[in-house]
């Protein structure tokens, strides 16, 4: 196993890292988003930095991974930092990437320095590997525009979704799941905020579209697995599907993204299976699946082998 190490810390070292679960070694990555573009997949993660034992998050910053062919992996770096956000005190807990207007937008967990609690922040760059800069100079969303909880860390977890009629959703929450419309400038809300009732939700709301069917998954229950619903719209009405991935030996989150890359389906998650791994202590992971014929997404089983390579043509390592 030290040896696996040392390899990985090598290929990390190149720049690159072959896929094998958990990814991203000997790093310790969390809450992963992806983004598709231009023949590569783009995968955003938090990073843990507690140490061995450490009772609490720590995560100052979001690191970026591209792939051309699902099997080997380039390190971009810090593409975010918390502290890009001027009025954030740190924190660097999920996010959400997605492009439109030419340019990528990313979506960011941060605790704010004067509105007590967590707050979701947006940034824009020319690049799906930034350097990502602040797009408004404030927070998005603050824990004192939403009052269904009393808890600080209700406002966490944004989720982005750009329909194909050009209209933005923004989907966020811990405990209470909430929904927002964003305007064309990707950077303001428009209209009210509205909770979305979802038996057991917890947190990590992610929505996507298949054909005509709009699938909205999350994590239930404590410890947490992943659940989804359908519906025919970004806003519903929902109908609960059932559990698609089990809870983690080793840490109670698992965050999911679901996503297509060169005709076959993926969903990125994290666990804690990294040696040294724990609660605070997570790794990225991610696995192949296929629909079910009626379109329903299938129980998936964490694997430690990864996706098969599928290079995308023109794919150059």
């Amino acid at each position: 196993m030290f040896k696996k190490l040392l390899l990985a810390a090598a290929a990390l070292a190149c720049g690159a890292a072959q896929a094998a679960n958990p990814l991203f070694a000997p790093l310790y990555t969390a809450d992963p988003a992806v983004l598709v573009d231009g023949g590569r997949v783009y995968l955003f993660t938090g990073r843990d930095e507690a140490p061995p034992g450490g009772k609490d998050y720590v995560m100052h910053e979001w690191r970026v991974f591209s792939s051309c062919d699902m099997a080997t992996w380039q390190d971009h770096g810090v593409p975010l930092a918390a502290k890009a956000f001027a009025w954030a005190k740190g924190r660097a807990w999920a996010s959400d990437v997605v492009k439109r207007h030419g340019k990528y937008w990313f979506y960011a967990t941060v605790e704010h320095a004067t509105v007590p609690g967590f707050a979701v922040g947006v940034a824009v760059s020319d690049s799906p590997t930034g350097p990502f800069v602040d797009a408004r100079g404030s927070a998005l969303v603050t824990n004192d525009m939403t009052r269904q909880t009393d808890i600080a860390w209700d406002d966490i977890d944004p989720a982005v979704f750009v329909d194909d009629d050009g209209q933005a959703y923004l989907y966020w929450g811990n405990t209470v799941l909430k929904v927002a419309r964003l305007k064309a400038d990707m950077t303001t809300l428009d209209g009210p905020i509205t909770a979305v009732p979802v038996p057991h939700f917890v947190e990590a709301a992610y929505l996507h579209k298949r054909g005509a069917t709009y699938y909205l998954s999350y994590s239930q229950h404590w410890p947490e697995e992943t659940a989804y619903m359908t519906g025919p719209s970004p806003l519903g009405p929902w109908t609960p599907q059932g559990v698609v991935m089990a809870r983690n030996l080793k840490t109670k989150t698992i965050h999911q993204a679901f996503f297509d890359f060169n005709g076959k389906s993926y969903v990125a998650y994290h666990n804690a299976e990294l040696p040294g791994g724990g609660e605070h202590r997570r790794s990225v992971a991610v696995e192949e699946f296929a629909y079910r014929a009626d379109g329903g997404i299938p129980f998936i089983h964490q694997t430690q082998a990864g996706p098969a390579a599928n290079p995308a043509p023109g794919c150059r390592r």
